[in-house]
Parts: structure tokens; sequence; C-alpha cells
């Protein structure tokens, strides 16, 4: 009898152990879930808001934060470049493209003088990021590209550069 209440006892505690491996995993599982529609609810109301200030003069006086004057046309250019790069921010932290894939993006973003411009533009807002957060490590990924592109001695922009190592 105590063998068979042993054996039972063994099965009980696997059999537990699973359905806990089960659920942590479906809890995993969720909170991903939660997470991407946090970001796509997030990513949706951004660029709803930087269509209205791009319709309406008005509203993108309240996105002009520039250091020097920027005419109309410009902000309205700067805000749809900041349309483009958050968009393919939200791709890759969807993970709908990795962070190489994410690179070639914004090298090809790169070759646009108005996206140039706007990243220069828009250099002191990237200021007062966490040096650890994923936002200024990408905005610095972005800088050495750009930094890179400008030095190279090739017209061949799609290989200048060396895409990043995927995080761990």
């Amino acid at each position: 009898m105590t063998t068979q209440s042993s054996g039972i006892r063994r099965i009980v505690s696997a059999a537990q152990t699973k359905l806990a491996a089960a659920a942590g995993s479906l809890a995993a599982a969720s909170a991903r879930h939660n997470r991407r529609a946090a970001l796509t609810e997030q990513h949706r109301l951004h660029f709803d808001l930087l269509c209205k200030a791009m319709d309406d003069p008005a509203l993108a006086a309240v996105l002009d934060t520039y250091e020097s004057e920027i005419p109309l046309e410009k902000q309205r250019q700067f805000l749809f470049a900041n349309a483009l790069y958050v968009n393919s921010l939200y791709f890759y932290r969807i993970g709908a493209l990795s962070r190489g894939e994410l690179y070639g993006h914004l090298r090809v973003m790169c070759q646009n003088t108005v996206f140039r411009e706007y990243w220069q533009a828009t250099r002191h807002h990237r200021k007062s990021l966490p040096a650890t957060s994923e936002e200024f490590l990408l905005g610095r990924m972005m800088d050495d590209l750009i930094q890179e592109l400008a030095d190279a001695d090739t017209d061949e922009w799609w290989v200048v550069g060396r895409p990043p190592e995927e995080p761990a």
C-alpha cells in the first residue's frame, strides 16, 4: 500500500508541475498579447495626433519644439518623417522586424535629405532619454548610421554600416 501511495504522489506531483508550467506559459503569452495590443493602440493614437498636426497649422505649432525657426511646410515634413520613423520602431517592437531589418529600413530613410534634417533638428529631444532605454540605444544606432553614411566613400549606400547584433 505504501508503494502505491508513493507512486500516486509522484504522478500527482508530476501532473501539478506540468499544469503549473502550462499555466505559466499561458500567462506569458497573455502578457505578450496585452503588451502588443497596448503598443498597437499607442501607435494608432500617435499617428492620429500627427495626422491632425500635419493638417492643422495651429496644432502643428504645439509640436514645434525645435531649437531654431522651422517654416510650417518643413514642420509638416518633419512630422511625417517622425511618423515614418515611429512606424518602423513599432514594427520592431511588435516583433515584425528584427533589429537588422529595422537597421535596413532606417538606412533607406537616411537617404532622404528631409529625414536627415528632421533627425538633426530633433537631436536635443533624445538627450533626455535614459542611456539604458531601448529608444536611446536605437537613436544612437541611427546617429551612428547617419555618420557612417556621411563618411562613406561609396555611392553604394546599401552596403554602408554594419547591422547590429540581435539582443539576447
